[in-house]
């Protein structure tokens, strides 16, 4: 018992140590020699794991050419201006909003605004603006599905706000399925060649699908042709006609 008498007080020796205190020095750092050596390898395995990280993010731009360097960043500049962009006309809206003398009218163009871009985001209405006109056609080979897929998804990236693909209008639930060495689009056979058009800005979208492993690149990889031409204005004319719930109801205003 003489080490835990070891610092107490004079007078001390013959009163008895608490519980709480033996806790205590129980848990005290002693700095023994494996604490140490336990920390000092849990330092060098953190510093390998964030080299290996970067490593492998550099390797992953390395081995892009120039010209594919400098496409990735103006696409993302493009984007970064975009949601400046956005971002101003949100606060602008807001200033309308919170004007006394603007705040009825501002409100109802906001709402008329509102229903235009769910209308045309739902497919219930006809669009026209920039965009790009993609040609796709089989080649030895017909084309599989998950490819198909891969370039609309590529194309909702990019940020296109409307699509059809030889006269079906594209929306968020939209699907391709193998059918018989043919490809079903939300429940309609569709054949080879097809005619994509998308709205949205037309030079990003053609340097995202040009991007090396990307939807076109794939395309071609399978055989198939791929080509994209840009103008500044197409039209997205075919509708899809939302289904009516069958089990969900709306909920009265209190």
């Amino acid at each position: 018992m003489d080490d835990e008498r070891d610092g107490a007080p004079e007078g001390a020796e013959d009163r008895p140590v608490s519980g709480w205190r033996r806790v205590a020095r129980l848990l005290r750092p002693r700095g023994t020699r494996s604490e140490l050596l336990t920390g000092l390898l849990c330092l060098l395995l953190g510093f390998a794991l964030a080299v290996q990280v970067g490593q492998s993010t550099g390797d992953q731009l390395s081995s892009l050419r120039q010209d594919e360097l400098v496409r990735l960043l103006d696409e993302v500049t493009q984007r970064a201006d975009q949601l400046d962009a956005e971002v101003a006309n949100l606060e602008d809206i807001r200033d309308e909003l919170r004007s006394e003398d603007g705040r009825d009218q501002a409100a109802r163009d906001l709402a008329q605004q509102r229903a235009e871009q769910e209308g045309i985001l739902s497919g219930r209405l006809p669009a026209h603006g920039p965009g790009v006109q993609i040609h796709v056609e089989d080649g030895d080979r017909p084309l599989e599905a998950q490819v198909l897929f891969n370039l609309l998804e590529e194309l909702r990236n990019a940020g296109a706000e409307a699509i059809e693909v030889n006269g079906v209008r594209l929306v968020t639930t939209s699907y391709f399925v193998d059918s018989g060495g043919g490809v079903v689009l939300d429940g309609s056979a569709i054949v080879s060649p097809y005619e994509w058009t998308a709205i949205g800005d037309p030079e990003t979208i053609d340097r995202a699908l040009e991007i090396p492993g990307g939807a076109l690149p794939r395309i071609r990889e399978e055989g198939g042709e791929a080509t994209t031409t840009v103008s500044d204005q197409v039209r997205v004319d075919a509708l899809r006609i939302p289904a009516e719930p069958k089990h969900a109801e709306p909920v009265e205003e209190e």
